[in-house]
């Protein structure tokens, strides 16, 4: 797979970094103006030694919870305080679908800049092109561009001939050598676009005609810096891996939705993501110095108190990936983007920079995602040594099963046939029990990238998913 590659100084010293990031932040809060992308300070070094000092943190207290008397108390509270929380998502009452945006408004519609960026896409570029060119949508209030990061396949060729035949089309060659990853791609492509409004697809993304429509109502109010289509797997009912990637994007999207229900955070996918250009320069443009860019920019658009809201239908469909071994690389890519950004913002994320609410969901889910999964290991050999049940069992049975609830209720709620039969719970019980099945490597992934990410050199990389053109689109098997 193709790859951008930076090399880390880990002798760099980054809270002074992080200090002044947040002076910035608070400097566009007050006079209004836009960061750009080069004054973003370098945060990210440094990683190495703050996830080893966590996967200390995380093997000592395990150990020490095991030793002393109130440890599976501590351990009842925690289950306690996240019983509560999944129950409120349980219970919340997700927002109402806005209205579509009439004929009328769309004279005032603000201008959309649809970004696409391409490495080696030949198999799939030609299908979404013509799509995002022919979007229900005022031809003068969008153009779609695609930035050609230094194919060799035949993606440059195929769209050269795209531009002839779409006058909305335009194409950014990227040189050899250009740096950043896809985040590099967006970041040089941006200054040359129109858009109020940047929205983000991967060269595989199958979407609605009428999606612009749909995303717009979303942006009425002035503190939503950001949206996230739903995601859903176009070749689902291919084997076993995809039908799992299916019932995980449901997951995700019930979770989403819920989530921003209760005033948690919302969180950007990077596929299907539309983002208000105020908001994104205020952040100071994608970061290239991660490999999730998605997930970093959720983190830098709360901390500069914007929401991100979430739209459920159309979905965005993507290619799933069919074997273990490219789940397992892209997961850990996946993992450890999502790691990175806990390191990289810890100080303004302690300081509440993103109110109590948003703030005490994020928690919640850092222990459930990140946390927990990382102590198993030594959870489960204190047990061994000591003859008992794992101290976390507690925490981790609660977990796993709001998991499989809200699994359930996702696969439920993003069927295409509303009506429920008999025949269709029984269908949506075997996708449930599949889907955990499924959802079990995360117990592998999260562990071996917190021992990665503390031990071996940071490998800063971003790198893409090979789609091979072959999908299913609106398979829900």
């Amino acid at each position: 797979m193709p790859a951008n590659s930076w090399s880390e100084n880990d002798s760099y010293d980054e809270l002074d970094a992080l200090s002044a990031f947040l002076s910035d932040l608070s400097d566009a809060d007050e006079s209004g103006e836009t960061l750009p992308a080069a004054s973003l300070p370098s945060l990210f070094q440094g990683r190495r030694r703050k996830a080893a000092a966590v996967l200390v943190t995380i093997w000592g207290s395990t150990i020490a919870l095991h030793l002393v008397s109130w440890g599976a108390w501590f351990v009842l509270g925690l289950t306690t305080l996240f019983g509560i929380h999944a129950l409120r998502i349980v219970l919340a009452r997700p927002r109402q679908e806005a209205e579509l945006i009439s004929d009328e408004a769309l004279a005032t519609a603000p201008f959309i800049s649809l970004l696409v960026a391409a490495k080696n896409e030949e198999a799939v570029i030609g299908n979404l092109v013509k799509v995002l060119c022919n979007q229900d949508y005022p031809s003068d209030k969008y153009e779609v561009w695609v930035i050609d990061d230094d194919s060799t396949d035949s993606t440059p060729k195929i769209l050269s001939q795209l531009q002839q035949k779409y006058d909305c089309l335009k194409v950014l060659h990227r040189q050899t050598g250009a740096t950043g990853g896809k985040s590099g791609a967006l970041n040089q492509v941006v200054p040359l676009t129109k858009g109020d409004i940047l929205a983000v697809f991967d060269a595989d993304a199958h979407i609605a005609p009428n999606l612009l429509k749909q995303v717009l109502p979303l942006f009425a109010e002035k503190n939503v810096g950001a949206v996230q289509v739903r995601k859903a797997i176009a070749n689902a009912s291919e084997n076993f891996w995809t039908l799992g990637q299916q019932a995980e994007m449901a997951l995700d999207a019930y979770v989403q939705q819920q989530r921003f229900a209760v005033g948690g955070l919302g969180e950007l996918r990077g596929n299907g993501q539309f983002v208000r250009r105020k908001a994104l320069e205020r952040c100071g443009g994608w970061n290239e110095e991660t490999i999730t860019d998605d997930l970093d920019l959720t983190f830098r658009l709360h901390l500069d108190c914007w929401d991100i809201e979430f739209l459920p239908e159309p979905a965005v469909q993507e290619e799933g990936v069919t074997t273990a071994l490219a789940l397992w690389h892209q997961r850990n890519r996946w993992a450890e983007g999502g790691y990175q950004r806990y390191l990289d913002y810890w100080r303004p994320i302690l300081s509440n920079r993103m109110g109590t609410r948003k703030t005490f969901d994020l928690f919640m889910y850092l222990l459930i995602q990140y946390l927990l999964p990382a102590a198993q290991v030594p959870d489960l050999l204190m047990a061994i040594a000591r003859n008992r049940l794992p101290v976390f069992s507690p925490l981790t049975g609660l977990a796993m099963s709001m998991s499989m609830l809200w699994m359930y209720k996702g696969l439920k709620r993003f069927r295409p046939d509303e009506k429920v039969r008999i025949s269709t719970l029984f269908l949506l019980l075997l996708q449930t029990m599949r889907g955990t099945i499924y959802m079990l490597h995360w117990l592998a992934v999260m562990p071996s990238i917190t021992a990665r990410m503390s031990i071996r050199p940071k490998r800063l990389k971003w790198v893409k998913t090979v789609h091979q053109g072959k999908s299913e689109v609106g398979s829900r098997k």
